[in-house]
């Protein structure tokens, strides 16, 4: 429906798999280099359903809202926004540093998903646990962030160790941009230890890799104690609580870049992750699928690296 002299269209209706989504304020601008607006990012959404459907499923997911578009103020909401519909599902969790509980989205199906938009969603930060048992991660993260220094070379040649590592220990990593200039790699594993055992064990990992590739990978926590021209292998983001951009998620900046999986032999492309943007990723998509697609397929034991966990110096 357009409003009378203004040429602008007040709302419109989405067909999302049986669900009738109300996309209000469709034209209004989310991404100012290009133009997108917020009804090109539901579509973008839709176009990726599976996608971002395989990387939420199941999992509490706090959401990053941008109401004026992703130029303005960004509001973290752990809670689900009032008006939901009764099929919007939520998982009631419990944060001990507040000593307060939120129900927080629960994404089942992309109605779920293209809702949150309308809601003024940009990003969606899951958690690396199911619903099920939130507090059991099935999802271990490796983060590979870049200091301000460090080339995506830098990233590559880190993530090449990574996954040498990985194949060492029979593990099978799923590699995707983060959005930005990082890369993430995403195991999934049995949901038998808690968050802390979880951290230890990718604690282990990472300074194995900066063993192997000193010159390029750090494990140090302190931002200001790092070497700016090296790549943080992030092992944090395996704590309770703690949630990275998941594969499919659109980033908050204003170019729409995307978080996108990838495989492995196109980072000898001289792959470039600024590409991957909403204009650009549903082609991506219809063409190559997700490089994902199989991750719940390959579970993987933290054994070893708990092991290797019980001989590394405590954390500094």
């Amino acid at each position: 429906m357009t409003v009378a002299g203004t040429g602008k269209t007040s709302a419109v209706e989405l067909e999302v798999d049986g669900r009738t989504v109300r996309i209000s304020s469709p034209d209004r601008v989310y991404f100012s280099a290009r133009g997108e607006t917020k009804l090109d990012l539901a579509r973008y959404y839709m176009s990726v359903g599976d996608g971002i459907v395989r990387a939420l499923r199941e999992r509490p997911c706090m959401l990053h809202r941008f109401p004026d578009g992703v130029d303005g103020q960004k509001v973290h909401q752990k809670r689900l926004p009032r008006g939901a519909p009764d099929w919007v599902q939520t998982v009631n969790i419990y944060f001990p540093r507040f000593g307060r509980t939120a129900d927080e989205l629960c994404v089942t199906e992309l109605g779920s998903v293209i809702w949150a938009v309308q809601m003024s969603t940009v990003e969606f930060h899951p958690w690396n646990s199911r619903c099920a048992d939130v507090e059991k991660p099935d999802e271990w993260r490796i983060d590979l962030d870049p200091m301000p220094e460090a080339s995506f070379d830098a990233v590559r040649r880190v993530a090449y160790v990574a996954r040498e590592v990985l194949d060492e220990i029979g593990a099978i990593g799923w590699p995707k941009t983060s959005g930005g200039n990082g890369l993430h790699i995403y195991v999934r594993i049995e949901p038998r230890w808690e968050f802390a055992q979880v951290r230890s064990a990718a604690l282990a990992f990472a300074r194995e890799v900066e063993r192997r590739i000193p010159e390029d990978a750090t494990t140090v926590w302190w931002r200001k104690d790092r070497d700016p021209r090296k790549v943080f292998v992030d092992y944090n983001q395996n704590a309770r609580d703690h949630t990275i951009a998941s594969a499919y998620s659109v980033r908050g900046n204003k170019y729409g870049t995307v978080s996108t999986p990838i495989f492995w032999d196109e980072l000898d492309d001289a792959l470039d992750p600024r590409e991957f943007t909403i204009a650009t990723v549903p082609a991506r998509f219809a063409e190559v699928g997700d490089p994902a697609a199989g991750i719940d397929d390959a579970v993987f034991s933290l054994e070893p690296l708990l092991e290797w966990a019980e001989r590394e110096p405590a954390e500094s």
